[in-house]
């Protein structure tokens, strides 16, 4: 949803692999192009997913806003990418190009985001940018930020509408928050390592683990045991969360209204996203609505 979560901690670093989806394919999300095969990052969007690959954006799901159409600007030379609603980003030589859906003008870079970039990061109706200076720009639907992230800040998130950055190892948050989606833990405000923001709840990772917080109307604030240790990346989706484990696999968990998150009415639970051959060695994995994306080694088993 917001950027490509890695092993190599990267959206541009992480090894080739094959994109395999899983959870809603209401807008043919699911269904991945052949030329995304050898892809190097993944991001989930909210009806579109987005692979980059030999520095080109790939798009595929729903067109309803010229998505799709990724421009010539962003098909050469791209080092990062992040989907939003109906509306894709990507990052060129420090400069943002945006395209599709622009209600509140998310699709209109302004011209302090055209150079000097290093970061990127959507969700639904605006975007962040983090500049080499330490600072964050924000665009669209939400424009304002705190003074406290004018300078020092190494990661940024963009959820539903609130945002996140990363400040000294401690979480920095700011915008809605009718779920307490920026009421930061005590537990996050030191020795974080990673950040992500949903639509209206919040996590970061620490020492391993997964903290959360906000909205927890589908159990997305409740972290489950798998999701506690060993996890070496995070990315929220709008209602549900992915880790990528230090052994290459994959937990999800959270809402489950498209099998994009663990079953636990069964027993033993179902794991949906093993049934769509999201299976160790996962290189990446990125959460979106009701859906996520992941960057496999071709090698990997189509069920686990």
């Amino acid at each position: 949803m917001i950027a490509t979560v890695s092993l190599s901690g990267t959206a541009s670093a992480a090894p080739t692999g094959e994109a395999r989806p899983w959870g809603s394919n209401d807008y043919g999300q699911g269904t991945i192009p052949a030329a995304a095969l050898g892809a190097s990052a993944v991001s989930a969007g909210a009806i579109t997913h987005l692979a980059l690959k030999d520095g080109g954006v790939i798009a595929w799901g729903n067109d309803s806003y010229g998505q799709l159409a990724v421009p010539s600007a962003a098909t050469s030379g791209v080092s990062a990418i992040a989907a939003g609603w109906a509306h894709e980003l990507a990052l060129k030589n420090g400069g943002v190009i945006a395209w599709g859906n622009g209600f509140y003008g998310q699709n209109v870079v302004p011209a302090t985001a055209t150079s000097g970039v290093t970061a990127i990061s959507t969700s639904a109706y605006f975007n962040l940018a983090l500049k080499a200076n330490g600072s964050v720009l924000s665009w669209g639907s939400r424009t304002a930020v705190p003074a406290t992230v004018s300078s020092g800040v190494t990661a940024i998130s963009a959820g539903g509408d609130h945002g996140l950055a990363l400040k000294n190892g401690g979480v920095v948050a700011w915008g809605s928050n009718g779920k307490g989606q920026i009421t930061v833990p005590a537990a996050a405000t030191s020795g974080v390592s990673a950040i992500s923001a949903g639509f209206r709840h919040s996590i970061a990772l620490k020492n391993g683990g997964v903290i959360a917080w906000g909205d927890d109307f589908y159990g997305q604030a409740t972290v489950p045991p798998e999701a506690q240790s060993g996890v070496v990346a995070i990315d929220a989706g709008f209602n549900h969360n992915v880790a990528l484990k230090a052994d290459g696999s994959v937990f999800a968990w959270g809402s489950n209204v498209k099998s994009e998150s663990r079953d636990t009415s069964t027993e033993p639970p179902t794991d949906f996203w093993k049934f769509s051959g999201v299976c160790a060695p996962v290189h990446a994995v990125s959460a979106g609505d009701s859906t996520g994306v992941a960057l496999v080694d071709p090698a990997a088993p189509y069920f686990c």
